[in-house]
């Protein structure tokens, strides 16, 4: 499983449903579940393009009288299939991550929930949500891959979530640039992997990201 998180780069802005389209195209071509989180303008219209499209954020609060909110109410009129919570550059609340989670998962939506470390991603496994994608913020744009870098963090987060809830699918991310990361991520039991700026910024993002497709 890859995770395309295209947050909000310029290109992104300029070219999320051309993104949309790659990813459709590759997954049509090698089977491979691979989910693309727009910015949120675009997300109703890359859903209409492509069956797994995920927010970049949700808020725990329902449709109502709060102002700039991303309820999940939203995303469910959007037609989108889940959405990624808690990232580094966008971090929510401890005591608001678990209604978030729930609200998403009583709409029929997953969650992909972000942990900066082990500890975090046992304390978020308690939560039961779909998917918690282990990044170390220091390496998140740095190209150095957390598979490379911080090689224990993935063996010993899949170890210690899968000791709370086996049931939860466990991918790393942060500085994954090539097919050499996510091979090495998979051998260390990470289930999938988070990227963002390396298919953003790659000269040709559908050979690109049919490379790292390749490895599964």
């Amino acid at each position: 499983m890859i995770v395309l998180n295209l947050k909000t780069y310029p290109e992104s802005i300029k070219k999320a449903l051309l993104f949309t389209d790659i990813v459709k195209e590759v997954v049509d071509e090698t089977g491979l579940r691979i989910v693309i989180c727009p910015p949120m303008l675009f997300l109703h219209e890359a859903a209409e393009r492509f069956s797994d499209v995920f927010a970049q954020h949700a808020d725990a609060e329902p449709a109502g009288a709060f102002t700039g909110s991303i309820p999940v109410d939203l995303l469910k009129a959007g037609k989108v299939k889940g959405s990624l919570l808690n990232h580094s550059e966008r971090k929510i609340a401890p005591e608001k991550l678990k209604p978030t989670i729930d609200s998403l998962h009583s709409h029929g939506l997953e969650s992909l929930v972000c942990a900066a470390d082990t500890t975090e991603a046992v304390n978020i496994a308690h939560h039961s949500p779909t998917y918690i994608a282990v990044e170390p913020p220091e390496l998140i744009g740095s190209g150095v891959s957390v598979s490379k870098a911080r090689p224990e963090i993935i063996v010993n987060s899949v170890e210690a979530v899968k000791g709370v809830n086996h049931k939860i699918t466990v991918l790393c991310g942060a500085g994954v640039s090539n097919k050499e990361d996510v091979k090495k991520a998979l051998e260390l039991g990470s289930e999938g992997v988070l990227l963002a700026s390396a298919f953003v910024k790659s000269e040709d993002p559908k050979a690109f990201l049919k490379e790292l497709a390749g490895v599964f």
